[in-house]
């Protein structure tokens, strides 16, 4: 699972466009502090993965609590005396409950739903026992360990989707997982479909990152935005002619600002590369005609840059 990992560039721009944004617009501390707070943002995400992962897990070990419960209560039922097992039984969670990368990441930041959020676990519970799935899946015949995987793919992607309750307990826990949740719920599901019986305990979950460099990448494209904004600022009003300026949206100036500390400080980014990421950025950030106004003054900065010799670009050349 090493070709993939959570923190990506991609994701690390969308977290430098919302700390960049934040730095502006409000009251803020100061540059290393707010460098402090981007890499906690960062890190939260990298939590959010494994948390969601323990989710399972736990959910697994609180269901099978309720049914020994109800073994032992005063006057259980044949039902009670007999259950179906199959679930707590379910062989990928047993797998990832033995994962050492889990067992580590969770003993060293002492999280635990059983103990922090038990009401998760009994709605949880609620939403399993009355998914169509969960009745196929305990009704079938028998089940292989890939049927294990599935059952938990459907249920996580469904719960997580839909549980007004842990949204609103993953807002209460972390501001920074307002907007990290739908590309994190996508790698934990790539997760549990790459799960293999065979590899037990020791398979790698997902890394914080793929590169060495990607953090520094990050922390630098952050901090180059804010000490050259003065600069930035005043080649993107120079290249932002036939427009007003004034009424352009502070999202899409603080995008252009962005877009112009990596196009450069960051020579080895080809420029069709940071121009298309900061485009697709505006779609989700700005309004409709967002993409359109920052592929204009984009397109003009670069021939504004090239022009003056001031966009140093480094060809990289393949070994194949």
């Amino acid at each position: 699972m090493t070709n993939q990992a959570i923190i990506n560039r991609v994701l690390l721009r969308k977290k430098v466009l919302q700390s960049v944004y934040e730095q502006l617009n409000n009251e803020s501390p100061s540059l290393d502090k707010a460098v402090k707070n981007l890499k906690f943002s960062i890190q939260q995400t990298y939590s959010l993965y494994n948390y969601l992962l323990l989710l399972i897990v736990d959910e697994t070990e609180y269901i099978s609590q309720r049914i020994d419960a109800a073994r032992h209560k005063n006057l259980p039922t044949e039902e009670d005396l007999n259950p179906n097992t199959r679930f707590i039984d379910n062989k990928f969670a047993a797998v990832l409950k033995s994962n050492l990368d889990l067992q580590d990441y969770i003993s060293d930041h002492k999280f635990s739903w059983t103990e922090n959020y038990p009401e998760i676990l009994k709605d949880m519970y609620e939403f399993i026992q009355a998914h169509d799935s969960y009745k196929e899946y305990m009704a079938a015949e028998s089940t292989t360990f890939d049927d294990d995987k599935e059952i938990w793919r459907t249920l996580m992607k469904d719960f997580v989707i839909e549980s007004e309750s842990l949204e609103a307990m993953l807002e209460d826990y972390s501001i920074f997982w307002n907007d990290d949740m739908e590309v994190v719920l996508s790698f934990v599901l790539k997760t549990i479909r790459r799960m293999s019986e065979k590899d037990g305990a020791a398979q790698k979950l997902l890394p914080m990152y793929r590169e060495a460099d990607d953090e520094a990448f990050g922390v630098k494209l952050f901090r180059s935005a804010l000490i050259n904004k003065d600069e930035y600022t005043e080649l993107i009003d120079k290249n932002t002619k036939g427009w007003d300026i004034d009424r352009v949206a502070f999202m899409d100036k603080t995008i252009l600002l962005i877009a112009v500390a990596e196009l450069l400080n960051f020579p080895t980014i080809p420029v069709n590369v940071t121009m298309n990421e900061y485009i697709e950025l505006s779609k989700s950030y700005s309004s409709d005609k967002s993409p359109a106004f920052i592929n204009g003054v984009l397109d003009n900065i670069v021939k504004d840059l090239t022009a003056n010799n001031k966009l140093t670009k480094v060809k990289i050349v393949s070994n194949k």
